[in-house]
């Protein structure tokens, strides 16, 4: 019996080869409320140059990229994964630095989705003369613009919602101890998390029951603005969100008829206060504090807890990603049950769910992850 070869690897398109290092390198950097973009210089098979927009007010990719690439960037293509700005903002147009270079051709992932910008920034480069082909690893290139583009399109913040849970659904004993239900692992894996959020957002309840930090701590990275939705003002000053808020920004979102007294002691210990009307239960209105929030350059958020402030994003359908992770322990059923407080779908098959989910193992839990699809109304 003759073995079968494998058949030989088809090699990738050279196009979509170097558009995935533009992407690569487009996930580097803090550039909010700016979109993630990456660009690659090349020449035949040779790339000249790899640029990403660093940070808000700094060079974009394009221009990084061919700041690096010099004099040879001429007749080159470049690879962008988001389509070139041609219109004036924190700095000029990337458009007129690409004809300037006198770059031939310009391969772009996806198409700018901001219906304020009156760019074309496509269209000015082929009336120009320079080849422009739009496409190339576009799935991978729109996912890595998703919270800017759901920011710039729906004036809301890109939302992910965390959720920590043992294998009988539990997320605290019957006593309310949590700490830890799950291992180093996940929360090494939640620092990372967070350190590439604008903000991470908890209850009142969990601020109280937990006195968290929301910092980042157990991985490299800078610590996010933490935000508590706290409709009353009831956040201690003792808290350690409170005591550390001169040295990572720190804002509550409450109601416009909280105490102004208790405001100003937020605020004499450097905490932000942000007032947003009420919903018609009386609590904040999720959706007025994410476009508040957004506003203020909010673009990417986590929700970490409580189950309450869990069940009123899910419920008006605003998470959309969701990272759950399972520790393989049973808290038993007098422990601390829903991690998300709602009243939830009337059958399973109008439960939200992850449309492609992500399977990690965190050390002894399981991670669980991707975008959340509900379904239609």
């Amino acid at each position: 019996m003759t073995s079968k070869k494998a058949a030989p690897a088809v090699p990738e398109d050279p196009d979509s080869e170097f558009m995935a290092k533009a992407i690569a390198a487009g996930a580097k950097g803090y550039p909010s409320p700016n979109p993630h973009v990456g660009a690659v210089v090349v020449k035949g098979r040779e790339v000249l140059a790899v640029g990403h927009h660093e940070r808000v007010g700094e060079d974009h990719a394009e221009v990084q990229a061919l700041k690096l690439a010099g004099a040879k960037a001429k007749g080159a293509t470049l690879y962008v994964n988001l389509e070139p700005c041609n219109h004036d903002g924190r700095t000029p147009p990337c458009v007129d630095a690409i004809l300037e270079a006198k770059i031939a051709r310009v391969v772009v992932g996806c198409i700018d989705p901001n219906p304020h910008v009156k760019g074309g920034g496509v269209e000015r480069l082929r009336a120009a003369g320079v080849e422009v082909v739009v496409g190339p690893k576009e799935k991978e290139a729109s996912a890595l613009i998703a919270p800017w583009a759901k920011c710039v399109t729906t004036g809301l913040p890109y939302v992910s919602l965390k959720l920590a849970v043992s294998l009988d659904g539990r997320i605290a004993t019957r006593t309310g101890a949590s700490k830890w239900v799950t291992g180093p692992e996940a929360r090494a894996k939640v620092h990372e998390l967070r350190s590439g959020m604008d903000a991470v957002a908890v209850g009142i309840g969990t601020v109280v029951a937990d006195d968290p930090r929301l910092t980042v701590r157990e991985v490299d990275g800078r610590s996010p603005v933490r935000v508590i939705f706290d409709t009353k003002l009831r956040t201690p000053f003792s808290a350690r969100l409170v005591g550390t808020a001169r040295e990572t920004a720190t804002w509550v979102i409450t109601s416009v008829d909280a105490s102004p007294a208790v405001e100003q002691s937020l605020t004499d210990h450097g905490v932000q206060i942000v007032r947003v009307a009420p919903s018609a239960e009386g609590r904040i209105d999720v959706t007025a504090a994410l476009r508040s929030l957004a506003q203020r350059g909010i673009v990417s958020l986590m929700v970490e807890g409580g189950a309450e402030l869990a069940g009123s994003v899910l419920a008006a359908r605003l998470a959309d990603e969701l990272h759950v992770f399972v520790s393989p322990i049973l808290l038993g059923p007098r422990g601390r049950p829903g991690a998300v407080d709602w009243a939830g779908p009337d059958t399973p098959s109008e439960a939200p769910r992850i449309v492609d989910p992500h399977w990690e193992r965190c050390g002894k839990d399981a991670y669980v992850f991707g975008r959340l699809a509900y379904a239609p109304k």
